[in-house]
């Protein structure tokens, strides 16, 4: 046992670092964060201080030398390029539930694939009953994406009341629902295609491709083809987030050797090293073999995540969120909420996400096609479709897509998609509180102390 006594910790980390370090650890934070940034925005665009917001994010940059000059605001900066970096993270999850997790095999995605299919088409369906023949049609997919930051938040404080199996369900259904929503941004929201760029794009993606078949594990290369790519969508007419997803999904998932064999040459290794005299510079190359051996049993799709999920969850989704969910409600009325428009998008999130998908789910589970997450009850079944109506930043970034130029529509896109998320968060937590607790949380018959 060390004999030195252990420091006192120091009174003014107990009191302001501690905590922050507490909120952290915390499964939910991300999302609590996210919120925070989304309230805060709400009160400063509304506050006497409302031109500063605008003036701020609305602030003119540039970027580059001479003809290569881009020209664009703040806002457009983190929709454009921060969010790129989103997407990225995004890709790679994707990548890794197909490679080695929940969606590995076609006999555990199918169920939340069927799920994320009707809550998919019934939100869009929901919108385009309310503002078909409109000009806001075009908004039709805002409602489709759940967020999986909010809605995972929303279980982690339930924990005890939600199995983990419908954890994994919701993982997986929301994962579907960003590869649809992905698909839906490149193929209907770009702005014109130019084939040439395109080909380009091509060419960028099959050098992804070969780094991927060739196991490059250094993180620079795919920064700088991932920016490339991201050049050639921006002219090709594809929205250039989108290069963000396949550069993730080209990072290699798999390691390039095999755990256990690693091990026994390390064990080997240092079994010599303690029958050796210790010296500092040969410390030095010792420890940095056993990292590189370290590293082959590392896939870097793994190092990636690890690397960019602190940035993104902590950085880059909530200032997206502070820079686009400050709505001014100044000189609004009740019939601005009654309009087709948020109506549309409060009854796709609310509505539609949670009919979706309980009716999708339980249908399949009643063909035989799959079985129920977790041993859920229907309530709880229920309650976790409605939790999946949360549909904060993509639908907020698929808005901006479909409203870019009218910003009327865009203020009321936003306010649905507040008032949608925010209902289903409540409701959703709501019943997951108070429904009869699953069947695989209870105790076993033989544990039970009910009196008789």
């Amino acid at each position: 046992m060390d004999p030195r006594p252990v420091p006192p910790v120091p009174r003014l980390f107990r009191v302001a670092v501690a905590p922050v370090q507490a909120f952290f650890k915390l499964e939910a934070s991300s999302g609590i964060l996210l919120a925070l940034c989304a309230v805060v925005a709400m009160l400063w665009a509304n506050s006497p201080w409302a031109h500063t917001y605008e003036a701020i994010f609305e602030a003119p940059l540039a970027l580059g030398v001479g003809e290569a000059l881009f020209h664009f605001t703040a806002r457009e900066f983190i929709n454009d390029g921060l969010m790129a970096i989103f997407f990225f993270l995004v890709g790679m999850e994707i990548k890794r539930e197909l490679a080695t997790g929940e969606l590995r095999s076609p006999s555990r995605a199918l169920l939340p694939l069927i799920a994320a299919l009707g809550g998919m088409v019934v939100p869009a369906a929901f919108y385009a009953a309310f503002n078909a023949g409109t000009p806001a049609i075009k908004g039709w997919a805002i409602p489709m994406a759940t967020d999986i930051a909010f809605a995972i938040g929303c279980l982690t404080l339930l924990k005890g009341r939600v199995s983990h199996g419908l954890v994994v369900f919701l993982t997986a259904l929301a994962i579907f629902d960003d590869i649809g929503g992905i698909l839906v941004i490149a193929l209907f929201y770009g702005s014109g295609l130019h084939v040439a760029w395109l080909l380009g794009a091509l060419g960028v993606t099959l050098v992804l491709a070969a780094c991927n078949h060739y196991y490059v594990r250094n993180g620079v290369v795919y920064a700088v083809l991932g920016a490339a790519l991201w050049y050639a969508l921006h002219h090709g007419g594809i929205h250039a987030t989108i290069a963000g997803v396949i550069t993730g999904m080209m990072i290699p998932a798999r390691p390039t050797r095999r755990g256990r064999e690693v091990l026994r040459e390390l064990h080997g290794f240092v079994a010599q090293l303690l029958n050796e005299p210790e010296d500092e510079e040969v410390r030095s190359s010792q420890l940095l073999y056993i990292e590189e051996r370290l590293e082959d049993i590392e896939p870097p799709l793994t190092r990636f995540v690890h690397l960019w999920h602190g940035w993104v969850g902590y950085g880059i989704v909530p200032l997206f969120a502070l820079a686009n969910s400050g709505i001014s409600v100044r000189g609004m009325h009740l019939s601005d909420l009654l309009a087709p428009l948020p109506l549309g998008v409060m009854a796709g999130l609310f509505l539609g996400k949670q009919a979706g998908i309980f009716l999708f789910t339980w249908a399949s589970v009643k063909a035989g096609l799959a079985e129920m997450p977790g041993r859920a009850r229907l309530g709880q079944l229920h309650g976790v479709a409605v939790v999946a109506g949360i549909g904060f930043t993509v639908a907020l970034f698929v808005a901006g897509l479909a409203f870019a130029n009218e910003p009327h529509l865009l203020a009321e896109a936003k306010l649905g998609i507040l008032l949608g998320s925010l209902l289903s968060a409540v409701v959703g937590y709501l019943l997951l509180r108070f429904a009869k607790a699953p069947a695989a949380l209870e105790p076993a018959p033989e544990s039970r102390t009910d009196a008789p």
